[in-house]
């Protein structure tokens, strides 16, 4: 089985500036967590966007969708910003053929405790499992695309049903 990682930013891969006491987007850290997971599947990482998911436009996002559409893989796992996660999710239905699983973090990957190994683990598993169709990993949970919104209030995904 071979899965590309497609990454768009979002606080999986961001980095901290002490100094500016901000965030911003950094290179992607999904090989780095592969490589620590001791992976032993066939993966690409294609780096296709670097931004907050809150920056995120329809013109991004069908920049997603027309490349897993023209692509020839079968298993996809998109790293993107929560906020907007759920709307990206939506845009990507419809692509036959394709299981697509979006992941990311709600604390950035290089923090000592963060929640992206987990979630990257969670989207590798659902995206051999899971039938064609876009998915949403995250909290512990996957949900389909159309049916999960992000709780800021818990700092959490959850089921709109």
């Amino acid at each position: 089985m071979h899965i590309r990682f497609i990454t768009t930013g979002g606080t999986i891969d961001k980095i901290y500036f002490d100094a500016l006491s901000q965030f911003e987007v950094g290179d992607s850290q999904i090989k780095t967590i592969l490589t620590e997971g001791l992976v032993d599947f066939d993966y690409e990482v294609v780096p296709l966007l670097q931004k907050d998911s809150l920056e995120m436009t329809d013109e991004d996002r069908q920049q997603v969708r027309d490349y897993i559409a023209a692509d020839d893989g079968q298993y996809y796992v998109v790293t993107h910003g929560t906020d907007t996660m759920p709307e990206t999710a939506e845009a990507l239905e419809g692509l036959e053929g394709k299981t697509i699983v979006l992941t990311g973090a709600l604390t950035p990957a290089r923090f000592k405790t963060t929640d992206a190994v987990f979630n990257i683990g969670m989207a590798v598993a659902a995206a051999q499992t899971a039938s064609p169709g876009v998915y949403i990993a995250m909290s512990g949970q996957v949900f389909p695309a159309g049916g999960v919104r992000k709780n800021r209030a818990e700092n959490r995904f959850e089921s709109t049903d």
